[in-house]
């Protein structure tokens, strides 16, 4: 890519009903890790990329959220998508911000899980930013080997070839290596040309891209923490305690 990435997608909106009792109050993206709230997570390891404004969507006790990120100060500055008339999923939802995120590449992230990089703070979302080739890419997603992945139970949900691009491990023929998305991608606004209206799930474009042969994806090199259950959310601070 020509440049770093500087503009980022949080997703934040969903109901959290597996974090349940302990989004039975709060949004998921409030719940603590380690004494820091999901979203902050998220804003850090993007401040730590060079990203400079995020949008984050909200729905589910979106006022808390607002409430939260308004007294934030650190980089990246926030900016906010409502969905509080509807939830939009995460395609929909991408579309709904298009317009606060510009025409460059961009960065989308899961607001319910930790990135731990093996070198400095933000290296695999710079890596994903460097390997990005709009000319070639609809996006790139980050992709761990599910033993690498806490709190993520499956055998993975792509195949890489030699070129980084993706395929549908069910897709796949053999007996392939398969990868875990991991909750952060860079994408180009060419991804949601012609996207359904209303609430749906950006596989659907992912598929478009898949089979256009514009998927791509690179292995992050840390570990990931998916923190989608209370459960979950005991072992990553059972893990980051002794890291």
């Amino acid at each position: 890519m020509s440049g770093p990435v500087r503009r980022a997608m949080v997703m934040a909106a969903g109901k959290g009903t597996r974090m349940r009792p302990l989004t039975d109050a709060k949004p998921k993206p409030l719940v603590d890790v380690s004494g820091k709230p999901l979203i902050d997570w998220a804003l850090d390891l993007l401040g730590a990329a060079g990203v400079i404004e995020a949008v984050v969507n909200h729905h589910h006790f979106g006022e808390q959220l607002k409430s939260h990120l308004s007294k934030r100060r650190e980089t990246p500055s926030v900016i906010f998508s409502d969905e509080s008339d509807l939830l939009l999923e995460t395609g929909g939802g991408v579309v709904r911000a298009l317009p606060l995120l510009g025409d460059d590449p961009f960065f989308v992230l899961n607001a319910d899980g930790i990135w731990l990089d093996d070198g400095d703070p933000g290296e695999s979302l710079r890596q994903l930013a460097d390997h990005f080739d709009p000319r070639a890419m609809d996006a790139c997603l980050l992709l761990v080997p599910p033993d690498k992945a806490m709190g993520y139970k499956g055998k993975g949900d792509f195949s890489i070839d030699e070129s980084g691009r993706l395929a549908r491990l069910s897709d796949t023929p053999g007996n392939p290596v398969g990868f875990a998305y991991c909750g952060i991608q860079v994408a180009s606004p060419t991804l949601f040309a012609d996207a359904p209206e209303g609430p749906f799930s950006t596989n659907v474009l992912w598929d478009r891209a898949i089979t256009e042969g514009r998927l791509f994806g690179i292995r992050h090199q840390g570990p990931w923490l998916h923190v989608g259950t209370p459960k979950a959310r005991d072992d990553a601070e059972a893990f980051l305690r002794h890291r």
